[in-house]
């Protein structure tokens, strides 16, 4: 079992707006999309020809941040506001579409840009799929 998982599991109040697979899968495509994105803007910036790839590392870095923001928001189970992860799921999936269609760019060359444009459509598409489990 997986940490988002686990801490469900012990939340003291039914957590039964959505689907629990649903939660957890967006909660922990969210974080592995963070922490790829970072990485992969770290490494544009060590890459030889750094100035073609500034709105790369832009897009990598923007998209962490609100894949974080997203997680953060999705996994607080306390009186949601259910209008306002709508809308952070929302901005998620089309970060993450924008960063991974600069990555898909860069992937012939760039194997961490190849790392990254997966990790960002499967958190978009976890986006979307938490999206439709909201209703």
């Amino acid at each position: 079992m997986n940490t988002a998982a686990a801490m469900l599991d012990t939340y003291p109040l039914d957590v039964d707006t959505v689907d629990r697979a649903t939660l957890v899968a967006c909660i922990e495509a969210c974080a592995e999309c963070t922490q790829t994105c970072t990485a992969c803007a770290d490494a544009c910036l060590a890459e030889d020809h750094v100035t073609d790839l500034i709105a790369c590392i832009r897009a990598n870095l923007d998209c962490a941040d609100v894949c974080q923001a997203t997680e953060r928001v999705v996994t607080r189970q306390t009186n949601p506001d259910t209008q306002l992860t709508r809308k952070m799921l929302q901005a998620c999936a089309a970060a993450c579409s924008a960063c991974g269609d600069l990555c898909a760019q860069h992937a012939d060359m760039h194997e961490h840009c190849t790392v990254c444009a997966d990790a960002c459509r499967r958190c978009e598409n976890a986006c979307h799929l938490l999206l439709e489990a909201l209703g």
